[in-house]
């Protein structure tokens, strides 16, 4: 038998409408089952397949579960791909957690630029943060890179008020490496200055998940948690200026 153009279309069109729905009855059966035995799987995200027959990953803010088509089974772990050596896991999360670099408010950042401040990071920080420290120790090892500097007080009142000092100093910059690097006093309080971009700061980090610091944004939209050394940064920096290329992690 030999169909029309336009036949084949809306046959092909009526097959993907019964995978839609296919797909969406799956979806349902995974949600109602997870979160009826499990109660911390109540806000599931998403829902897809994997490369692995039979295999769902679920999405839990950036966390990560598989399952099996009826919700029976829950496997929390990496995914690895043998064949092409990758880690499907990892690059899931790194998608999920990526950030567009070019929709950072960076008005609400101050910036601190070494040597020709071509290569581009945006970075999460509360002043009160121990590995924020180490972290800016290495960091300033980092030469031809602009930083900017998110002031991300998280970790109770006195980071509000540091923040705020911070913010406020003349040369924010200065003050912030004084702190942070060189082991000087914080700046006393001022006379005060516009500080709604520190609200603006946390309110961004509730909405992208920013949960911990430091947390580091590279020009490619991914992020790293955690304080990085010199040489992990470099490495980070590199990969974001050329996406294609393997990691050396």
């Amino acid at each position: 038998m030999t169909f029309s153009p336009l036949s084949r279309r809306l046959l092909t069109s009526l097959a993907l409408a019964a995978a839609c729905v296919g797909a969406q009855a799956q979806d349902a059966v995974i949600r109602k089952n997870l979160a009826a035995r499990l109660p911390q799987l109540q806000n599931i995200e998403a829902i897809r397949k994997t490369p692995m027959a039979g295999l769902y990953e679920v999405q839990v803010g950036n966390d990560l579960f598989y399952t099996d088509a009826k919700g029976n089974y829950l496997i929390q772990g990496e995914l690895i791909d043998t064949v092409q050596q990758r880690n499907l896991t990892e690059e899931r999360v790194a998608k999920i957690t990526a950030v567009d670099f070019s929709a950072l408010p960076l008005a609400d950042a101050f910036t601190i630029v070494r040597g020709n401040g071509q290569r581009k990071i945006a970075v999460f920080e509360d002043p009160n943060c121990g590995y924020c420290k180490r972290f800016e120790k290495d960091l300033a090892k980092v030469d031809n890179v602009t930083v900017y500097l998110f002031l991300y007080p998280i970790l109770g009142p006195d980071s509000a008020d540091r923040s705020r000092n911070l913010w406020c100093a003349k040369d924010k910059a200065a003050a912030w490496l004084d702190w942070m690097v060189r082991d000087k006093a914080a700046p006393a309080a001022g006379n005060g200055c516009d500080v709604t971009a520190l609200g603006r700061n946390v309110e961004f980090g509730r909405k992208y998940k920013i949960t911990g610091t430091p947390t580091v944004i590279f020009s490619d939209g991914s992020r790293v948690p955690g304080a990085l050394n010199t040489q992990q940064i470099e490495q980070r920096l590199a990969q974001a200026s050329n996406p294609g290329a393997p990691s050396k992690e």
